[in-house]
């Protein structure tokens, strides 16, 4: 058994996450506290109780999403015993996998994606932008008719997700534009998605030039487990790869199936979700049958990974 661990990113929050395994394992509350710490304000309790009107702020759930997927990490790496050959994380997400590594501090990770949040959504104002889920329409056919609607506005493929799954994103004119031709082209859905910007598009980068002076304040270590990058759908082994890898996947589409099956390439066979939500499971359904996929959000989900490392020891 091969396993890679994979991290979710935004979409996957929920008022409650982390809550059950806090009060249960101290590695998990250590983890929150360093990220109350570190910010400045109570994380942890917008985390466990919400609102979740508020946790639904970009600026929010980033720096939330990525502390509940790094304690559900540290207790996974306390009580479990198992090494993964191979880690990823969808958009946010990376940032946990690269904690996961040793690439990331934690407390250096918390701050930056709560920066990131911030300059993702002010690099287009609210109600300007978005995105939108296609589904049952090749990467191929969908950046067509991107091209096609561009006359119209901004609207890119961003989200390359899942065989039938893509998201697009742009002004309100592009995604607009977009919908019929999309529909017309043979897509069955076209589903708004309730985010407040248009993400990994091109209108994201004054928010990964503003990102690039932060992560260069920061530290950054070669990754000491293999790290599979959203903007390449390949390894990044260094510390400088790492961060112009970053600053890219701001505004550059996430080639998420193209990452799933480049770690079944270096041989897993077992993917576990660490973090909030089964989104990224879902997904990877769609891409490998023949996957055995598993989660870690709460205390059941962690005793059925316990049960199948005891199948296999």
């Amino acid at each position: 058994m091969k396993i890679a661990y994979v991290f979710p990113g935004q979409a996957s929050q929920y008022a409650g996450m982390g809550k059950e395994l806090c009060q249960e394992y101290p590695e998990a509350a250590a983890i929150f506290q360093k990220a109350d710490d570190a910010l400045g304000f109570s994380l942890s309790r917008l985390c466990f109780e919400g609102p979740q009107q508020e946790l639904n702020l970009t600026a929010n759930t980033q720096p939330a999403v990525l502390t509940t997927s790094a304690a559900c990490l540290a207790v996974l790496n306390n009580v479990s015993g198992l090494a993964p050959v191979a880690v990823a994380g969808h958009s946010l997400g990376e940032y946990t996998a690269l904690v996961a590594t040793g690439s990331l501090v934690f407390e250096d990770a918390v701050r930056l994606v709560r920066q990131r949040g911030q300059y993702m959504q002010e690099a287009a104002p609210v109600g300007a932008g978005g995105m939108a889920a296609v589904l049952g329409l090749s990467a191929r056919l969908v950046a067509e008719v991107c091209l096609q609607a561009s006359a119209a506005g901004v609207i890119e493929a961003v989200n390359l997700n899942c065989p039938g799954q893509v998201v697009i994103a742009g002004d309100t004119a592009g995604l607009k534009a977009a919908e019929p031709l999309l529909k017309a082209a043979g897509a069955r859905r076209v589903m708004p998605i309730p985010v407040s910007a248009p993400f990994h598009s091109s209108l994201m980068i004054p928010a990964g030039k503003r990102l690039a002076g932060d992560l260069a304040k920061v530290t950054v270590a070669d990754p000491q487990i293999p790290v599979v990058a959203n903007v390449s759908a390949d390894l990044v082994c260094s510390g400088p790869e790492v961060k112009e890898s970053l600053i890219k996947q701001v505004y550059s589409p996430v080639r998420w199936e193209e990452c799933v099956l480049k770690m079944i390439s270096l041989g897993v066979d077992t993917f576990i979700e660490v973090g909030p939500g089964k989104v990224l499971s879902g997904l990877i359904k769609k891409i490998s049958r023949g996957s055995k996929i598993l989660n870690v959000e709460d205390s059941s989900s962690l005793e059925k990974v316990l049960a199948l490392t005891r199948e296999v020891s």
